[in-house]
């Protein structure tokens, strides 16, 4: 019996002076197809963001591709790996910024807070005078976050220097005192936020090195301050400790991760509705998504993999 396929998962990012961007943008495509990898990239003068997955040797050819531009050269990534194929299509985009916060005289590439490893990580999360934020969005945290962490709610990372202006915590330059730690999935948000932070005037600001993929990865259960799974951007919808498989799949109408117990709900319709949105949908989108659903299972019957209209 042939066993099932293994993809390999590389998730990356780096903040770099990229001038060219725009110039990178179809090589590195047609370095990803030529390879069967798909995912998505984003390419920024900031630098570059994003994941890709596909047969281990793919995967490496790509990376070593990136590698050999001088200035990714060290670009660090974080591997999983999934018998599925977490993504369908490969795309590589031109953006304003690799993750958008909007704070056009930010620039991670001067200054940052100071990068914690996995396995100094708990001290931090253990000390009563840090103050630990969890800056991903509220979807992300529901499934699974540090003990203790501050949630802030967030439907988008934009709305994070809001959020900061309104903690009485962090105003006044008696505040600027305050130890903050921040953390994400894979770091990138970290390095803006506590950019952001150190922009502000804050002096002792920290943040997980690699991000929670990082720490999972690391970490054993046993010494883990880890609650719950952590959500990733892709067909495997999220991962626990060692990055195995997590216990979620996704709404497809929404994206908000599901749990066994939301999909108990009387408002779960697989591939239509669940708890969250049920109420935020028309009945023709409703029909139109139950169509998608009814196509994604004649595809599976054959054996093959439904992805749709192409999106530009």
């Amino acid at each position: 019996m042939q066993s099932a396929p293994i993809y390999l998962t590389a998730a990356l990012y780096k903040f770099v002076d990229l001038p060219d961007f725009a110039a990178l943008q179809q090589p590195l495509l047609a370095c990803c197809e030529a390879h069967d990898v798909k995912g998505t990239l984003l390419l920024a003068h900031e630098g570059i963001n994003g994941t890709i997955a596909g047969p281990e040797a793919g995967v490496r050819a790509v990376l070593a591709f990136l590698h050999a531009d001088p200035r990714f050269s060290d670009l660090p990534h974080k591997e999983s790996w999934s018998p599925k194929p977490p993504f369908t299509r490969m795309k590589v985009r031109l953006k304003q910024e690799i993750v958008t916060l909007r704070v056009p005289e930010l620039d991670p590439n001067k200054t940052v807070g100071q990068y914690v490893k996995p396995a100094d990580w708990n001290a931090l999360l253990a000390d009563p005078e840090v103050m630990v934020i969890d800056t991903r969005n509220d979807y992300e945290v529901a499934i699974g976050t540090f003990k203790g962490a501050i949630d802030p709610k967030l439907k988008n990372f934009v709305q994070l220097p809001a959020w900061l202006d309104a903690q009485e915590a962090l105003q006044g330059e008696a505040a600027k005192k305050t130890k903050v730690a921040m953390f994400c999935t894979g770091g990138i948000r970290c390095e803006k936020s506590t950019a952001l932070m150190k922009m502000r005037g804050f002096d002792e600001v920290y943040h997980l090195e690699g991000g929670i993929l990082k720490y999972l990865e690391e970490i054993p259960p046993e010494q883990s301050m880890w609650e719950g799974d952590c959500f990733v951007f892709d067909e495997r919808v999220s991962v626990g400790h060692g990055l195995g498989l997590g216990h979620h799949a996704l709404c497809r109408s929404c994206r908000w991760p599901l749990s066994e117990d939301d999909k108990k709900s009387a408002h779960y319709v697989l591939g239509v509705s669940c708890e969250h949105c049920h109420d935020q949908r028309t009945p023709l989108q409703k029909t139109q998504m139950a169509e998608r659903q009814r196509q994604v299972e004649l595809a599976e019957a054959r054996g093959e993999i439904h992805v749709g209209a192409k999106m530009k």
